[in-house]
C-alpha cells in the first residue's frame, strides 16, 4: 500500500461523488471517481488503487456485478455503500465478495475509519508460520499456500484466517471475530462474519460444504482445526 491511500469510488450520485470525494481526500487519500459500473471498471484497468468504495444501486451493471467482475481476476478490497441496510441486500453484497460496507447516508470521517480498518489487514505480522495439514500460513510474507499452490486472499479473509490460527482448536465467537478482524462491536453485523467464512472455505477446504479445517461452532462461531 502506498504512504497516502489510493481510493477508487464509484458512485452515481453527483452530490454524494463529491462530498465523499472532498471528504476522503482532506481525510488523506488519493481519490478517482466514476459514476457508473462501466466507467469504473475501465478506471480499474487503468489504475491499481489501494481500495474500492463500491455504491450498489448503479445505472447499467449495479455494484453487485461490478464486485463479482473484479473478484474474478483481482483481491482488492472492497466496500458497499447501500441506501438499505436490508439483510438480502447486505448479504448478496458480501457473497459477491465484498470486505465491508456502509449504509448511506455516510459520514465521511465514519467511512475513512472503516476503510483504514480494511487497509490495516493487511499489514505484516510476526514472523512465525504456521501450518493445518496441507495449509501453510507464513504471517512474514502474509501468503497462505494449499498443497504448495497460493491462495489468493483477500486482506479481510487472509486477516480472518490469521485471527483463526493464533487460536487453533479454540471456538472464537462471531463478536469476537468482529472485534479482531473487522473492528467493528455491533452484533448485528454478524453476517460479515458469516460470508467471509463462506469465501474463505471454498479456498481453503478440499470439500467446502464439509469443512475439516475451519468448523463451526453451533451457538458460538467458529474454530480452526489441524486435519487428522
Amino acid at each position: 500500500m502506498s504512504p497516502v491511500p489510493s481510493l477508487l469510488l464509484i458512485e452515481d450520485d453527483d452530490a454524494i461523488r463529491t462530498a465523499l470525494e472532498l471528504s476522503l481526500t482532506r481525510q488523506g487519500h488519493r481519490v478517482a471517481t466514476a459514476a457508473t459500473g462501466e466507467d469504473g471498471l475501465k478506471l480499474l484497468r487503468e489504475q491499481r488503487p489501494d481500495l474500492i468504495v463500491l455504491d450498489v444501486m448503479l445505472p447499467g451493471i449495479d455494484g453487485f456485478e461490478v464486485c463479482r467482475r473484479i473478484r474474478r481476476t483481482d483481491q482488492l478490497p472492497i466496500i458497499l455503500l447501500t441506501a438499505r441496510s436490508d439483510d438480502i441486500d447486505v448479504v448478496v453484497g458480501l457473497e459477491s465478495g465484498a470486505d465491508d460496507y456502509v449504509v448511506k447516508p455516510i459520514q465521511g470521517r465514519v467511512l475513512d475509519a472503516r476503510i483504514r480498518a480494511v487497509l490495516r489487514r493487511g499489514e505484516r505480522e510476526s514472523t512465525d508460520a504456521a501450518t493445518f495439514g496441507s495449509l501453510v500460513i507464513d504471517r512474514a510474507a502474509m501468503t497462505v499456500t494449499k498443497n504448495g499452490e497460493d491462495l489468493q486472499l483477500t486482506p479481510t479473509e487472509l486477516r480472518l484466517l490469521l485471527e483463526l490460527s493464533r487460536r487453533p482448536g479454540q471456538a472464537l465467537s462471531r463478536q469476537q471475530l468482529l472485534r479482531l478482524v473487522w473492528e467493528h462491536d455491533y452484533l448485528g453485523d454478524s453476517r460479515l462474519v458469516d460470508a467471509c467464512v463462506q469465501r474463505l472455505r471454498a479456498k481453503v477446504e478440499d470439500v467446502p460444504s464439509s469443512p475439516t479445517l475451519i468448523r463451526t461452532v453451533r451457538g458460538v462461531g467458529y474454530r480452526l482445526d489441524t486435519p487428522q
